[in-house]
């Protein structure tokens, strides 16, 4: 874990000293341990795509496909977004399937007003309030069987953290997986997996209002 983290400082360090800086949501860290972290993310505006799918990897490519065409022009304005990082997969289990939504995040100076995407696009502009979330990181590539790897230990970690604690974790059916390189990058890849806590009041994480 310790290595993974170094690798996705050094990662953003290489963004900004060559010249390439991204736009990522902005958090505080109120809480780290060896395994994983726990933020308080600011408010936030991202452009989303969903399906509903059987597989990740299918079902990310296929709603990230819409939104690339969205950041590339399809759009009212015709503008050519600047990409940001991480690209978000929350997923939400049910009796009927899983519903998989990717999410592009916007940078500033879209975050009240964004172009428009095409109707055709079937896009959805959402406005995350402030929360906390639990981060877990991972290296390599982001498929279904390591995704349940991954979920599985930071469920683990949580329950020894939360254990005589007023926090609890969100929405106990859904995460999300938060991807930081292309896909063209074939090595130093870093990703992580987010589940939504409230409760943390000392840490100033908020109360969860059904949702953000």
């Amino acid at each position: 874990m310790v290595k993974v983290l170094l690798v996705l400082m050094a990662y953003l360090s290489f963004l900004v000293v060559s010249g390439h800086a991204i736009d990522s949501p902005q958090y505080t860290l109120v809480y780290s341990q060896s395994d994983f972290q726990i933020r308080l993310y600011r408010q936030s505006s991202w452009m989303s795509a969903t399906v509903h799918g059987a597989s990740f990897n299918k079902s990310t490519k296929d709603s990230f496909h819409r939104v690339y065409k969205y950041i590339h022009g399809a759009n009212l304005n015709a503008s050519h977004l600047v990409m940001t990082a991480p690209v978000l997969t929350s997923v939400t289990s049910s009796a009927h399937g899983s519903e998989y939504t990717v999410r592009f995040f916007l940078s500033p100076k879209y975050e009240e007003s964004p172009p428009q995407p095409y109707p055709e696009l079937n896009l959805q502009f959402d406005k995350w309030r402030s929360h906390c979330v639990a981060v877990r990181v991972f290296s390599g590539f982001a498929v279904d069987d390591t995704i349940t790897k991954e979920i599985k230990a930071l469920q683990t970690s949580l329950d020894g953290y939360l254990y005589g604690n007023s926090a609890v974790v969100e929405e106990k059916n859904s995460y999300t997986i938060a991807q930081y390189n292309a896909s063209y990058h074939l090595t130093g890849r870093v990703n992580e997996v987010w589940m939504n806590i409230s409760g943390l009041t000392a840490e100033g994480c908020p109360s969860y209002g059904g949702k953000y």
